[in-house]
């Protein structure tokens, strides 16, 4: 099937999303994000274009006051919201033509991928789940980022967070701060995995030069106190937790505890950092989701050379 994509647009809130549609033949949608302040583009075009080449429809979406969609102020990505704006893209998917409304999955990684337990949770459309290297949130991840951090960094990183949030309430224009950064320097992630692996993952060649590589510092804040996980055991539809066993910025351990507390999670690991499923080990990663998008939204049907990296 030929990667053909068309912008679709859908209301959340009182703001207009905009997302990529790229229209299946089996009857099921997969829809997706990108990770915490990254588009859709440099999140999802490398797994949507293998979904959809093996029949799947494929709804990618950016949240609310970033890529393309409205909003103001950009960049500040109130969790709230974010929910709310996966609610909204579920209800478009079930509106595209051939999609059956009965077979639609979400798919997400890293902070959207925690996010997912308690869209899944609050919404019964959702009938199937792929959280890739997902951040699950609470102490211990917490504790496992800052762990590569200079205290004097995470210091400065509080107070302009603070300053951020006050600021928000009389409208004045918004702190930033990097998604990466190396330690010592104020950032929301300064993992070694993040600075070795993060651009090459998501950006290689600069291939999405409009992606600022920021978020406002209040929502980076209140991400990082922010815990998904315990939505896990309200999770009633099939679930996949891949994980890999040196990620350094989300604890493979604490997904794969969480997801046990979900009643029909599946667990798929792989070596490799954070971001490994868009590099090496990307052909498994996605053998391993559109295994488990097919046992569960449709009949089975043999995998081809293209889904199993064959041939490549």
């Amino acid at each position: 099937m030929s990667v053909e994509r068309e912008k679709v647009h859908f209301t959340s809130g009182d703001t207009e999303c905009a997302g990529w549609h790229y229209q299946g033949d089996n009857g099921a949608c997969v829809v997706m994000a990108g990770a915490f302040a990254v588009p859709k583009e440099p999140a999802t075009d490398l797994f949507a274009r293998r979904f959809h080449d093996a029949g799947f429809s494929v709804l990618a979406f950016d949240y609310r006051r970033l890529g393309d969609s409205g909003g103001q102020p950009r960049l500040v990505m109130p969790i709230k919201d974010q929910l709310a704006d996966w609610h909204a893209a579920i209800g478009c998917a079930a509106g595209l033509p051939g999609v059956d409304p009965a077979k639609i999955a979400i798919w997400g990684f890293s902070a959207t991928g925690g996010y997912l337990l308690p869209v899944a949770a609050q919404d019964p459309r959702v009938a199937a789940v792929v959280a890739q290297t997902p951040n699950i949130g609470g102490f211990a991840s917490v504790r496992r980022a800052s762990g590569y951090q200079k205290p004097g960094a995470m210091l400065r990183f509080l107070g302009r967070g603070v300053l951020d949030t006050v600021g928000g309430l009389f409208r004045r224009p918004v702190r930033l701060v990097p998604l990466v950064g190396e330690p010592g320097t104020v950032a929301l992630l300064a993992t070694p995995d993040a600075i070795r692996d993060g651009v090459r993952a998501l950006n290689p060649g600069n291939r999405y030069p409009h992606w600022r590589q920021a978020v406002a510092a209040r929502s980076a804040l209140r991400f990082a106190l922010y815990r998904p996980g315990r939505y896990a055991a309200r999770v009633r539809c099939p679930l996949l937790v891949l994980v890999c066993d040196d990620d350094m910025t989300t604890p493979a351990e604490l997904s794969v505890r969480v997801a046990g507390r979900a009643p029909h999670a599946e667990v798929v690991r792989l070596p490799g950092g954070h971001y490994e499923p868009f590099l090496a080990e990307h052909d498994r990663a996605v053998a391993a989701e559109l295994a488990f998008l097919r046992r569960h939204l449709l009949d089975s049907v043999p995998a081809t050379p293209s889904e199993t990296g064959a041939g490549r």
